[in-house]
């Protein structure tokens, strides 16, 4: 931990926030708002995360990588808090420690983009949306399919 310049802050920045001697915990005014702004994002990310649990056709895991990403960068109180959850901290962590994600969201990811697919075929889309949607469905499927459980 380092101790911020401005004599006004009492806190600490974590080392591992800081890139290139820039922290981003800094007291600025400018600092200020964009750790707003960042909060902001990693609390609209965790929403989504949370919605993502309940509905299956919601990724969950992006949108925490996000919201965590956002949180190390505003809020190292709300980083821990969701590092720390018992839903949302372990997809977190097995993405990070391994680049995993779970067997029944890669199941559901298939299922998903075949169904969109299915539906953007059905609906009547140009020959070269369809090949060039379900082009780019095959790589993302086949991407995560390729990652650990």
């Amino acid at each position: 931990m380092t101790r911020l310049g401005n004599p006004r802050f009492s806190t600490t920045c974590p080392t591992d926030l800081c890139i290139f001697s820039e922290c981003h915990c800094s007291p600025s005014e400018a600092g200020r708002a964009t750790a707003w702004t960042f909060r902001l994002l990693g609390i609209a990310a965790v929403g989504i995360a949370f919605a993502g649990v309940l509905l299956p056709v919601l990724p969950t895991t992006p949108f925490l990588l996000i919201a965590a990403w956002a949180f190390a960068r505003s809020s190292p109180s709300l980083d821990a808090w969701l590092r720390a959850h018992p839903h949302l901290g372990r997809p977190l962590a097995a993405w990070e420690d391994r680049r995993a994600i779970p067997r029944r969201a890669k199941a559901l990811a298939g299922v998903s983009m075949s169904a969109s697919w299915l539906l953007l075929w059905s609906g009547g889309a140009p020959v070269g949306i369809s090949v060039a949607a379900g082009a780019v469905m095959l790589a993302a499927g086949v991407w995560i399919l390729t990652r650990p459980s």
